[in-house]
């Protein structure tokens, strides 16, 4: 089974109207998409999140009447990060279904392409505030936003999941700690957060050394198969998995028992 999304930029960068618009629209057409393949396909809700009193009745329309497994955000909304209080009903909503919100990469916003990824060709430019670096960072910084501003201890169930073997956040996730709870004002440590609220995917990184460093500082409960499939090859990604050095028992959580957990699939569904 596939978990299938409207795919980047989504709506996040449109007017408010436009968003509502083409989410629903997307959120349909894959609807329909779904019914014809029950057992081999499931669905994220894209969400105007410019409108978030209508994003949070979006979501959950997708998921009573037509099952669908959580939303999928294309990051921030024209610089604006989730943390910001006006974006919470999303996140209640989230949590009250108890399904996960998954945070794609987008690019930064303009100010930051113009401070660190200016002065190369156009398209180093591009790559390196994209897919090449900035897509991760911006991403990851979204992630510490959430933490920090309390969204986690507001919310304690909320799940986020993010791609790319983590978005470069385990190889920080000990030194993010050097911000105590007495100077974050949190109930836990960062390093809690980023263990207990947060599932890690693949999405194409296939890459032993980046894998197990996320397996050591996360373990095998946070890690979820996926192939980032059109755009990265769907073989090369179920290869990596058959190869993994784990244990027979870490692969079968990795390559479906944790998603079917967290998103509430069966195995009878599946099959």
């Amino acid at each position: 089974m596939q978990v299938l999304s409207l795919t980047s930029p989504g709506t996040e960068q449109l007017e408010a109207d436009e968003a509502m618009v083409l989410a629903h629209e997307a959120n349909d057409f894959l609807a329909d998409s779904l019914k014809n393949y029950p057992t081999r396909f499931a669905g994220f809700s894209a969400l105007p999140t410019a409108t978030p009193d209508k994003a949070a009745k979006e979501l959950e329309r997708m998921v009573r009447q037509h099952g669908f497994k959580g939303a999928v955000i294309n990051g921030h909304n024209r610089g604006r990060y989730l943390d910001d209080r006006f974006f919470w009903p999303i996140l209640e909503c989230a949590q009250a279904l108890n399904l996960p919100i998954y945070l794609h990469p987008t690019q930064p916003p303009r100010p930051v392409i113009e401070a660190s990824y200016a002065g190369f060709s156009p398209i180093v430019m591009e790559m390196l505030s994209g897919a090449g670096w900035g897509w991760h960072i911006e991403t990851a910084i979204h992630v510490l936003h959430l933490v920090l501003r309390g969204v986690f201890d507001q919310y304690p169930r909320l799940q986020i999941v993010i791609g790319h073997m983590g978005e470069g956040l385990p190889f920080m996730l000990q030194r993010l700690d050097v911000m105590p709870m007495a100077m974050t004002k949190l109930n836990r440590p960062i390093s809690a957060y980023l263990r207990e609220n947060v599932h890690y995917t693949f999405s194409g990184f296939n890459f032993t050394p980046t894998f197990l460093n996320l397996l050591l500082q996360v373990g095998a409960d946070r890690i979820m198969f996926s192939a980032d499939y059109p755009y990265a090859s769907m073989e090369e990604a179920r290869r990596f998995l058959d190869h993994l050095p784990v244990s027979s028992a870490d692969r079968e959580r990795i390559a479906h028992e944790n998603a079917e957990s967290l998103l509430g699939i069966s195995r009878e569904t599946t099959t």
